[in-house]
């Protein structure tokens, strides 16, 4: 790809604001712990949501939406669709209580919410398994998403060299200035990844070649405009589209641990819920980032990859996610290919930002503090945050350049081997006989669920195929959830003082509680996730239909829309605290 004076100015732009944003909020995240991990709970909704957007917007995804429409049609996206149901369960179910728990990090709740050796050994053990282990091999996938992409746009540069140098730019202002930096690039790299998007798919939609062959729309196959999948069942059920969209819809959005969308809104989601100013704010974040990551984001990358299937037809696999950056070079003018470029790189730093800073928070809050120096002043733990930063960035980057040989394994590994967490991860909160024991199990059950079916029982019995993912998911969460179960019965439930001390600082609703409290009825709140689940889908299809012209088939959507919102402010003024309220602890 050639770039011009122009191009190379925009970069360059692009960076220096960028670092300079982080640089110059490290004070901010100098004085403790809180403001070092949390922005000392003091950031408003609408950038603590832009965060969580950004973070989820990683370098790849363009191009993995360009090859799932090549292959599936626009209802392929249903594999990242189907989530939109958890986010919004975080938002009316788990937004508030996160906010209450007044913690720092999610997996310091485990002590709040159980007890005895187990708990400590959870918390220690989740620490380093999530904060370290699984949060390498995450930044390990965003790491080779952004080097096949160099590999693409420039063939004969050192790519490993250009992911280092941006990893290294990133790191700096992550290192200094914790979240509020963070957050504060977050923002700038949102907008510019996202305007980049858009002007690509506006080019690419107006190119001469596009509108030679109909537009859009004339030159597809109409079954590949299809909103829904066309489910089959032809042939064995497992092996057919039918189960893989249930799989989706049914299992895949509850069941299982997966960056920015863990089932009870663990992980990042949970620490931005913390670091806003109050449990109002917890919850309109919460609610603008689900929002805008269905409905704000998925157009400009759906018709630029429609626009690919015009422009460069046959191409199948890595070929035709390549062609996504393909049309930068062929669509864009300088010094718009520069602003492409930054996008990427936008969508890089403000993954990577975060998870730096997450999993940093787990290892320093969560061990190192927790099990060995309890005692040191706010100074010491954070150089040592910042320690634990420069490592964790310095592991990610031998796992992406020799370990990880693909992005898809890399989720399908995470996908299969937390299927049926999410069942302890969203029932802790509203049933007390959760304890520390099923927690364990959740992790390690689906563990040894996919062992015995990828590598055990092929191994003894012949002719034995597993199913692929994500029907696999049929297989591996039920299990897991079964053995939670038989541990959980098998073992005591928590201290009655500690659950007591739970529902007084948290609060939950529903009969899960009764014993110790009456929290209020959970219908309301299924009203609000009806209503938000409603918002989503109707605001992500109706103007979906009407950039494609379908203007009839946008209008039912448009009327559920409009009643959404509706019933959605009517609830928030029953549901949301008001502008005074203070009830939310912190710290």
């Amino acid at each position: 790809m050639e770039l011009k004076t122009g191009d190379l100015i925009v970069i360059a732009m692009y960076f220096i604001v960028s670092l300079g944003l982080g640089l110059a909020l490290s004070r901010r995240g100098g004085h403790s712990l809180k403001d070092y991990f949390l922005s000392g709970s003091s950031v408003p909704w609408w950038l603590v949501g832009t965060g969580m957007v950004a973070t989820t917007f990683a370098a790849d995804t363009p191009l993995s939406i360009t090859n799932i429409v090549s292959e599936r049609g626009i209802a392929g996206n249903w594999v990242w669709w189907s989530m939109a149901a958890g986010g919004m369960l975080t938002v009316f179910f788990f937004a508030p209580l996160w906010r209450r728990a007044g913690v720092l990090t999610d997996l310091e709740l485990i002590e709040l919410r159980y007890s005895g050796p187990i708990a400590e050994f959870l918390r220690s053990f989740k620490a380093l398994y999530f904060g370290v282990f699984l949060n390498c091999i995450v930044m390990g996938w965003v790491n080779l998403a952004l080097l096949s992409i160099v590999r693409t746009m420039f063939p004969q540069a050192d790519a490993e060299l250009a992911v280092t140098l941006c990893a290294l730019v990133t790191l700096a202002y992550v290192a200094v200035s914790g979240l509020w930096g963070v957050m504060i690039a977050d923002a700038f790299q949102f907008v510019t990844a996202l305007v980049g998007c858009a002007v690509l798919a506006i080019f690419a939609a107006r190119h001469p070649a596009v509108e030679a062959a109909g537009g859009l729309v004339g030159a597809q196959d109409p079954a590949s405009l299809s909103f829904f999948p066309q489910l089959s069942s032809e042939g064995p059920f497992f092996e057919s589209s039918m189960a893989a969209f249930l799989a989706y819809v049914l299992i895949q959005w509850w069941a299982s641990w997966y960056p920015g969308a863990e089932p009870g809104g663990g992980g990042y989601i949970a620490q931005r819920i913390m670091s806003a100013r109050d449990e109002r704010h917890g919850i309109l974040a919460t609610l603008w980032f689900v929002v805008a990551h269905y409905c704000v984001r998925s157009w400009p990358w759906i018709l630029a990859a429609l626009a690919t299937l015009i422009l460069y037809p046959g191409l199948t696999g890595g070929a035709r996610e390549a062609s996504y950056v393909s049309l930068i070079a062929d669509v864009l003018p300088s010094p718009l290919r520069g602003l492409l470029i930054a996008a990427f790189a936008g969508a890089y730093m403000s993954t990577i930002s975060t998870h730096l800073n997450w999993g940093a928070s787990y290892v320093i809050n969560d061990f190192y503090k927790r099990r060995f120096v309890p005692n040191a002043d706010e100074k010491h733990y954070i150089q040592v945050s910042r320690g634990v930063t420069v490592a964790l960035m310095i592991i990610s980057l031998p796992v992406s350049f020799y370990l990880l040989s693909s992005v898809k394994e890399a989720w399908e590994f995470l996908l299969d081997c937390t299927a049926g967490m999410g069942f302890v991860l969203i029932l802790r909160w509203y049933w007390w006989r959760i304890n520390a024991a099923a927690e364990l199990a959740s992790m390690v059950a689906p563990i040894f669920v996919v062992v015995a079916m990828r590598v055990v029982l092929p191994a003894i019995i012949v002719g034995f195929e597993p199913l692929p993912a994500p029907q696999s998911l049929f297989v591996v969460a039920p299990l897991s959830v079964l053995a939670t179960l038989v541990v959980m019965y098998l073992t005591a439930p928590e201290r009655n003082e500690v659950l007591q001390k739970f529902y007084e600082r948290v609060r939950p609703r529903g009969p899960g509680w009764a014993h110790y409290g009456s929290g209020g009825s959970l219908g309301i709140l299924f009203v609000g996730w009806v209503l938000g689940t409603a918002l989503v889908y109707a605001g992500l299809f109706a103007p979906g239909y009407l950039l494609l012209g379908r203007f009839e088939d946008a209008l039912p959507w448009l009327v559920l829309l409009v009643v959404a919102v509706l019933g959605l402010v009517v609830l928030f003024r029953r549901f949301i605290p008001g502008r005074d309220s203070r009830s939310s602890r912190a710290g």
